[in-house]
């Protein structure tokens, strides 16, 4: 479900297992995560895009679209 996240983390060499240490969460949480099974927290896509993914924006931005 969430094939460009981990496109993403492989083209950063960070395996799942990385990833849920990361998180701090179990790796079959993370595998959980990633096919859509358990739904991530706000903080856990915060913390993924700020430090892993900085160069991604994720957030909804309201004068993109003329507000």
């Amino acid at each position: 479900m969430f094939a460009n996240l981990r496109r993403a983390l492989f083209d950063k060499n960070i395996s799942i297992k990385s990833y849920a240490e990361f998180l701090g969460i179990t790796e079959k949480t993370a595998q959980n995560k990633l096919n859509g099974t358990s739904e991530f927290t706000f903080s856990e896509v915060e913390k993924t895009t700020r430090i892993l993914f900085p160069e991604f924006n994720w957030t909804y931005e309201p004068e993109s679209i003329g507000f």
